[in-house]
């Protein structure tokens, strides 16, 4: 009876204590939450993916003179629109590549921005390098907004994804001449020009259209030169033009090259007016030539950062408060500015469609883009993708760039 009652107490002893265990371990206290410190902020949203772009620039280079100012404006430009918020709450990665303004080196740039970073889009430079690129541009449906502005890119069908944001060169050069035969006054014989131009794609781009466009309205044609883009003399080419006598000169070439010509022809007291189409016309020919630019006429699509304008004060104010010096730009900074942000547009109203088709809709949906003076307003379509249909003149009067014309529809081609 002994043994019977000692089991049933051990046996209880055993029930209570595994009844302590089970009801410790349940009722265990919670664990606290650590508390918010003052001002400290909650985590942030999951951030979205980045657009990719790619950019193909010419910063040292035989163009580097004007090419390292649009890479700084467009680089700026993606810098402003990120602190803005990017794009449907998208930041944009601007990847980019100086190619020193050679062929080989951009196609290894373009195959590496659309192989290796997926790039969406690009942003590029030259005549040359963008033509060797379209069939790679066309079959990858990668949309292509470059410097170059060579009216062979027009062609929808062969280059369904190049864009320009600016007169043809060809355009240009029609305008040019259409404006000295309509305020030429000597009715006893058509006005002579010279073309002077440096041989590249670049520099020969609209040298056959104004060859054509000269005959057609009645402007004698009596010489072209050949101008190296780096020529540091370019007395014999001024020597072989004088002979032919020509009341104007029109230029396609970049600033150092436009300066030598334009300091030379002074050194030889030539009095023939001389005229550059947009990269033979901003502040560092002026810059350069110093007095010889004085009466320099330009084919100015962009606005210059000395111009009293809203868009161009919003642009200073941005640079100046993160740390950039305003005095060092130049109207090519304008240039890019404006590339970047058309191209920005395109991809706004791509909405999610952030591919290359999707971006091609988005630009070809353009409708008046208003860039606040910056340039004319920009349009494209299915149909068009020519996005400027004005232009203006500007002449260098005291060491400056100031408006000849306001802006005049391109003529008729």
């Amino acid at each position: 009876m002994k043994i019977k009652i000692k089991k049933l107490m051990w046996l209880t002893l055993a029930i209570t204590l595994t009844l302590l265990l089970v009801v410790g371990c349940g009722s265990q206290a919670p664990k606290e939450t650590p508390e918010k410190k003052s001002g400290e902020e909650a985590a942030p949203p999951e951030q979205k993916e980045p657009i990719k772009l790619g950019a193909i620039f010419d910063i040292t280079g035989a163009t580097g003179d004007v090419g390292a100012p649009y890479a700084d404006g467009a680089k700026n430009y993606i810098a402003y629109l990120n602190s803005q918020g990017g794009i449907n709450g998208r930041k944009i990665e601007l990847i980019d590549i100086d190619y020193a303004y050679k062929i080989p080196q951009a196609i290894e740039a373009y195959n590496k921005l659309v192989k290796q970073h997926k790039v969406v889009a690009i942003l590029g430079w030259g005549t040359g390098d963008t033509e060797a690129l379209v069939e790679k541009i066309r079959q990858d449906k990668i949309p292509y907004i470059s410097g170059s502005y060579s009216e062979n890119l027009l062609e929808i069908e062969t280059h369904p994804y190049n864009f320009l944001v600016a007169p043809s060169y060809s355009d240009q050069i029609r305008f040019v001449l259409q404006w000295i035969k309509d305020n030429w006054t000597d009715t006893s014989r058509n006005p002579k020009v010279a073309f002077i131009y440096n041989d590249t794609g670049f520099g020969r781009s609209p040298i056959e259209d104004g060859r054509e466009f000269a005959q057609k309205i009645g402007v004698d044609l009596v010489d072209e030169e050949i101008v190296d883009l780096k020529a540091l003399d370019a007395t014999s080419q001024l020597l072989n033009m004088k002979k032919t006598e020509p009341d104007f000169a029109i230029l396609q070439e970049t600033s150092n090259a436009t300066a030598t010509v334009l300091k030379d022809a002074k050194k030889l007291g030539l009095t023939t007016q001389f005229i550059g189409l947009n990269w033979a016309a901003d502040e560092k020919v002026v810059e350069l030539a110093g007095n010889a630019a004085e009466g320099y006429i330009g084919v100015i699509p962009f606005a210059f950062p000395y111009e009293d304008l809203p868009a161009i004060q919003e642009i200073k104010n941005w640079v100046e408060s993160n740390g950039g010096n305003w005095a060092e730009k130049n109207q090519k900074f304008i240039q890019g500015w404006v590339s970047a942000a058309v191209m920005a547009e395109g991809m706004k109203r791509a909405g999610d469609d952030i591919t290359g088709e999707g971006i091609q809709k988005g630009l070809e949906s353009i409708k008046n883009f208003d860039l606040g003076g910056l340039a004319s307003p920009v349009s494209f379509s299915a149909e068009s993708h020519r996005g400027a249909l004005k232009a203006r003149l500007y002449q260098v009067k005291d060491g400056k760039f100031v408006p000849l014309t306001d802006w005049m529809s391109l003529p008729e081609r």
